[in-house]
């Protein structure tokens, strides 16, 4: 439930999003997602998260980095981290956690609605602060994928859960093909 007059802030973790969209079949249109909430409320601000391979010549998120930060959203970066697990195998990690944390604790003050885009559990001490300073959060996930990709207990916690599939009409558009996306590859290792 979203009131006219809210003052909105939306915190994207991208990777998260990512992959949930993914799972459900679609891509994310940013455009139309911005749009939609600036229809739901007074947006204030839009976040963006997402660890970047620096050492790469060329990512292909960068072009999606870019779009954003030139289309009014306020882009949060890191480098990724590249290891080798016990495998062999190269992993990236980019944890943005904290970074979105601290950037809603800041702004708590100054809005009524969180809108946390992410199904990651971990955020549930962030919903309660945020709940004891009388904002309102929903969170956008997805349970319709296998497996659910929202934690049960954020689900628990937030005011309002928003089903990522029921927004795909929305804010989605059919997959491109082949999609290479790294920040799917980021994996939330502590």
């Amino acid at each position: 439930m979203f009131y006219r007059d809210e003052r909105l802030a939306l915190f994207i973790d991208g990777s998260n999003l990512y992959a949930a969209a993914k799972s459900l079949g679609f891509d994310i249109d940013y455009k139309l997602l911005r749009q939609e909430f600036m229809r739901r409320g007074k947006l204030l601000r839009a976040f963006y998260y997402t660890a970047l391979l620096e050492n790469d010549e060329y990512s292909p998120i960068r072009p999606l980095v870019d779009w954003l930060h030139y289309n009014g959203f306020s882009m949060v970066t890191k480098p990724a981290k590249e290891y080798t697990d016990s495998m062999g195998r190269r992993k990236v990690k980019g944890n943005m956690d904290i970074e979105l944390t601290v950037n809603a604790m800041e702004l708590a003050p100054h809005i009524d609605h969180a809108v946390i885009f992410s199904g990651d559990g971990d955020f549930r001490p962030l919903i309660e602060s945020l709940q004891r300073q009388g904002v309102r959060v929903s969170v956008v996930s997805t349970i319709r994928s296998q497996p659910p990709m929202v934690a049960d207990e954020l689900r628990r916690q937030c005011d309002n859960f928003i089903e990522l599939d029921e927004l795909r009409d929305v804010v989605g558009r059919p997959p491109r093909e082949p999609r290479e996306e790294p920040a799917a590859e980021l994996e939330n290792v502590e």
